[in-house]
C-alpha cells in the first residue's frame, strides 16, 4: 500500500514541526484534504488558537480562503507543544518547517533539535517514515548536518528511515500562489524515498518536480532567490548611478521585453527569503574572490539604508514618519525587514523617528524597531519625511484626508507605491524615480 493510501485511510498521520506560516499552511492544506495533521510547536499561544479554530496568523484568512475551524472541529488539524505527541507509529510523515536563520544568517540548531526529536521514534515500526525538511538550506547541509546526524542516531536512510528536502515557494499575498497550484520541487536520497515523496506531495501538490537528487533540491530555493537579490539590487544601484532620471520609469518599461521581469528601486530586499538566498549560498564558500557578484548584492542591499538616511538628513528633514514593519504589504513579519537598519542610520543621524503598522501592537514594534508608535492618519500632519515602506490596504485612507494631512510634509518617499493614485504633487516620490534621493 502507498503512503497516500495509508494516510487516507486515516489510520496514520502527519506530524508538522513547527506552526508559521510554512507549517501553518503544511497542516490546513493536508487537513484540508481528510488527512489527520499535528503541528508542533514551542509557542503555546499559537497552540491554544489553533486547537480553538483560529488562525495564530491572521493574515493568512485571505490567502486560505476558507475557514479551519471545520478542520479543527472534524479532528483533522491540531497542535501540541509535547514533541512526544509527535512521535508515535501513527505518524507517517514528518514535515520540518523551522526557521533556519538567526540575525540574518544560517543558523541550524533548531533543525537538529527537531531531527533529534523524530530520531527517537522506534527503529523497528512497519511502516517506515517519511522526512519531508521544507526549511531553506543552504547547499551542503543535508551532507554536513543532516544526514550525518542521523546516522549518528542509528537511523539509516532507506532503511528505517527516509528523507526528502523540498523547499517551499509560497507567496502569502496572493491566495493562487499556495501549496496546492504552486510548481513543486523535491528531491530525495534513495528511490524509495523519492517514490514515498511523490505520493505524499501529490496529495495535495499539483505541479511536481523531481529532482535527481537531494543535493540538487537543497541548492534550488537559495539559487533561485539569488536571482531576484542581484536582479532587486541591481535596480538600486541604477537608481544611485543615474540620481536625476527616473530609473522606476525605465525599469518598468524594460520588463516589457518578453523575457525580463521588471523590478523597482527601493529600501532593499526584505523578508526570510531573498536577502537570506544569498547568504545561504555564500556560507558554503570560503573564496572570497568566488561569487563577487553576490558578495556585491549584499553590500550594496545592506547600505540602501544608510544612504537613504543620509539623504534625508542632508535635506534638513528632522521628523521621519514610516508606514509599515513588515517587509511585504499584508503580512506580519518583521523578520529581516529593511525598514529596522533603516530605523538605526536615521536614529543615528539623530533624526526623531516614529512608526505605524496596524499589524503589530506598540510592543512589538518597539521591542523589533526601538521606535515608538504614532496614531494613523491623526498624526501625519507631524512628520516632515514619510517614508511608506508597504502597501498595507490600511494605508489608503480617503483622499482629502491623506492630502490634507500631507501637505506640508516635504518629502514623502513610498517604496511600493501604496499612495501613487493621490495627488500629493512635488514632494511625493516613488522609490526610484527622479529625485527621490
Amino acid at each position: 500500500m502507498n503512503y497516500k493510501s495509508l494516510l487516507k485511510s486515516k489510520k496514520f498521520k502527519i506530524a508538522v514541526w513547527g506552526t508559521g506560516y510554512i507549517g501553518l499552511s503544511t497542516m490546513v492544506y493536508f487537513a484540508k484534504k481528510k488527512i489527520k495533521c499535528v503541528g508542533y510547536d514551542i509557542n503555546k499561544d499559537k497552540i491554544k488558537k489553533i486547537n480553538s479554530g483560529t488562525l495564530p496568523l491572521e493574515d493568512l484568512k485571505k490567502w486560505f480562503g476558507f475557514d479551519i475551524k471545520g478542520l479543527v472541529k472534524q479532528n483533522y488539524l491540531k497542535a501540541t507543544s509535547n514533541y512526544k505527541n509527535l512521535i508515535s507509529e501513527d505518524f507517517l510523515v514528518h514535515f520540518i518547517a523551522i526557521p533556519t536563520e538567526r540575525n540574518g544568517k544560517p543558523y541550524y540548531k533548531p533543525l537538529i533539535n527537531v531531527l533529534n526529536n523524530i530520531s527517537k521514534i522506534k527503529k523497528d515500526r512497519k511502516q517506515t517514515p517519511l522526512v519531508i525538511v521544507e526549511s531553506t538550506l543552504a547547499p551542503k547541509v543535508s551532507d554536513k548536518k543532516i544526514i550525518p546526524f542521523l546516522k549518528r542516531k542509528k537511523l539509516i536512510i532507506g532503511k528505517n528511515i527516509l528523507l526528502s528536502i523540498a523547499p517551499r515557494r509560497d507567496w502569502f499575498i496572493e491566495g493562487g500562489k499556495n501549496l496546492e497550484n504552486l510548481d513543486r520541487v523535491y528531491g530525495s536520497t534513495d528511490k524509495k524515498s523519492t517514490k514515498v515523496t511523490k505520493d505524499v506531495l501529490s496529495i495535495v501538490c499539483k505541479k511536481l518536480h523531481t529532482a535527481s537528487s537531494y543535493k540538487v533540491s537543497e541548492m534550488v530555493k537559495s539559487v533561485e532567490n539569488a536571482y531576484r537579490h542581484m536582479d532587486i539590487t541591481l535596480a538600486n544601484q541604477l537608481s544611485l548611478a543615474f540620481p536625476k532620471d527616473n530609473m522606476r520609469e525605465v525599469l518598468k518599461l524594460v520588463g516589457t521585453k518578453w523575457n525580463v521581469e521588471a523590478f523597482h528601486p527601493g529600501i532593499g530586499a526584505g523578508g526570510y527569503c531573498i536577502p537570506l538566498s544569498s547568504r545561504y549560498i555564500l556560507s558554503q564558500v570560503k573564496n572570497i574572490n568566488k561569487l563577487s557578484l553576490l558578495r556585491e548584492t549584499i553590500k550594496t542591499d545592506d547600505g540602501m539604508g544608510k544612504l537613504i538616511a543620509n539623504s534625508i538628513a542632508k535635506r534638513g528633514l528632522k521628523k521621519i514618519g514610516i508606514l509599515g514593519l513588515s517587509y511585504k504589504g499584508d503580512l506580519k513579519v518583521s523578520v529581516l525587514s529593511k525598514v529596522i537598519p533603516l530605523i538605526k542610520h536615521l536614529t543615528k543621524k539623530r533624526l526623531k523617528v516614529k512608526l505605524y503598522d496596524p499589524y503589530f501592537s506598540k510592543k512589538e514594534i518597539y521591542e523589533a524597531a526601538k521606535v515608538k508608535v504614532f496614531n494613523f492618519p491623526k498624526d501625519l500632519p507631524n512628520f516632515d519625511c514619510l517614508i511608506i515602506s508597504v502597501d498595507h490596504k490600511q494605508f489608503k485612507i480617503p483622499k482629502k484626508i491623506l492630502e490634507n494631512h500631507t501637505k506640508n510634509c516635504k518629502l514623502i518617499i513610498d517604496h511600493d507605491g501604496a499612495w501613487k493614485k493621490y495627488n500629493l504633487k512635488n514632494n511625493y516620490h516613488l522609490s526610484g524615480d527622479d529625485g527621490w534621493l
